[in-house]
């Protein structure tokens, strides 16, 4: 959410800057609305006001020769009046104020500076590759027929279990999934810094409100049929920043960092992605993720984001799969967003890269929805913090790569060499 005081300062700049995304922020709206709220405060302490005055009054009615019944029937009468006046005025008040709240939260984030021009993915900039594309002396596979040949992704009987978007690894290919988690968690925890949490995979509405996935993205989420607000995480992201949620974080705990690393399944719904990547793992309803979070100073967040970016890009060196990372343009970046770097990976069935970690700077975005601020020692006073996160991998998308760079000619799949501690004595994925 942004800064209400920035916005009031200068509505016309914001809606300048919100313009960068295509969004238009109807600053007649804004204004009229904040008039209201503050014409509401304004008469809220007249009647208030009124009502201190009218109370003092009995003992001026008595000096004055009323009798004491009467006088205080008198003032009784007065403040009865004002309080009904009162009462009507706040729930005025409160509705304006809900207004308020309501386009306050839908505004997306400002954009950094750096972030290119440009209305949607074909805008995006490349700014780095690493790797070569593997050349193949044989019909390439996609993953699909890979996993099919290995007897590891069976998406038949998930559509008979559950229904579209959805798969069951078995043997080898399921534990190169599994080794995928491990490797991941164990590199970011033991090189990168990260604390390893494990999370609920259930959240309220007011976590999904917090990271800003609500109320713009609801068709996106998986809600439950409950009494209780509850819904499928789209993202650890959700319930990992929510963990500060309501706090204030001593200096002390930020010189330490707050780096948080998590392997969650993800739900998601694919509203509007229908006839898109229909076929195999790329587009799923569940997928899992290792999903990495900071939590840092403001002064250390453009920095941090280079430093997240990173460390997913490690993993993608680890595994030796050719990526590029792009910087994305200010019509694709998410509504959330202050600046966003994607990794995408190569994969030789559709000769192309692939979106496969997304690494972004919010800001105060999320902080200030979550009240999570941290305690200025120069100062003494709480301060929003600022929050980033990360894929440090999708696992799903990992094992698309692996299994498509990694075949061979008589339809095996060679394991990386940095998943062979997790593999045992596997070292080649055969057909079956």
């Amino acid at each position: 959410m942004l800064d209400l005081k920035q916005v009031r300062q200068d509505p016309q700049a914001i809606a300048t800057e919100l313009r960068r995304r295509g969004f238009d922020f109807d600053v007649a709206a804004f204004e009229q609305l904040d008039a209201r709220r503050k014409q509401a405060d304004v008469q809220s302490q007249g009647l208030q006001a009124e009502r201190k005055i009218a109370s003092k009054k009995i003992g001026e009615l008595i000096q004055g020769g009323l009798a004491v019944d009467a006088a205080k029937q008198t003032v009784n009468q007065t403040l009865e009046k004002i309080s009904a006046q009162l009462d009507d005025l706040t729930g005025q008040a409160r509705q304006v104020q809900e207004e308020l709240d309501a386009l306050m939260m839908g505004l997306p984030n400002l954009l950094a500076a750096d972030v290119p021009a440009g209305n949607d993915e074909a805008d995006n900039r490349e700014l780095s590759r690493w790797g070569e594309p593997r050349q193949f002396d044989f019909e390439i596979l996609d993953h699909v027929d890979v996993g099919l040949g290995l007897g590891g992704l069976d998406f038949e009987t998930a559509t008979k279990l559950t229904g579209s978007r959805f798969v069951v690894m078995r043997g080898p290919v399921a534990r190169l999934h599994r080794a995928l988690v491990q490797f991941m968690l164990n590199l970011h925890t033991g090189s990168h810094g990260y604390t390893e949490v494990n999370v609920p995979y259930i959240v309220n509405a007011d976590s999904l409100r917090g990271t800003g996935q609500l109320p713009k993205f609801e068709e996106d989420l998986f809600k439950l049929h409950h009494d209780l607000d509850y819904y499928l995480i789209p993202t650890a992201e959700v319930p990992l920043t929510n963990m500060l949620r309501d706090c204030i974080v001593e200096a002390e705990e930020m010189e330490q960092g707050m780096r948080f690393v998590c392997h969650s399944p993800c739900f998601r719904s694919e509203a509007g992605s229908y006839g898109k990547d229909t076929r195999g793992m790329i587009r799923q309803h569940q997928f899992e993720k290792v999903e990495l979070v900071q939590m840092v100073k403001p002064l250390q967040s453009e920095q941090a984001l280079e430093e997240l970016t990173g460390h997913a890009e490690a993993v993608l060196q680890a595994l030796d799969l050719p990526y590029r990372k792009v910087i994305l343009c200010a019509g694709d970046t998410s509504v959330n967003a202050h600046k966003t770097y994607d990794l995408e990976v190569w994969l030789p069935a559709q000769d192309t890269y692939r979106e496969i970690s997304s690494c972004s700077n919010f800001g105060t975005y999320q902080a200030r929805r979550m009240k999570a601020r941290w305690r200025n020692p120069e100062t003494g006073k709480p301060e929003l913090l600022h929050t980033l996160n990360g894929s440090g991998l999708a696992i799903g998308r990992t094992l698309v790569a692996v299994l498509e760079n990694y075949q061979c000619a008589d339809g095996s799949v060679q394991v990386p060499a940095a998943l062979l501690p997790y593999m045992g004595d596997v070292s080649t994925l055969s057909p079956q």
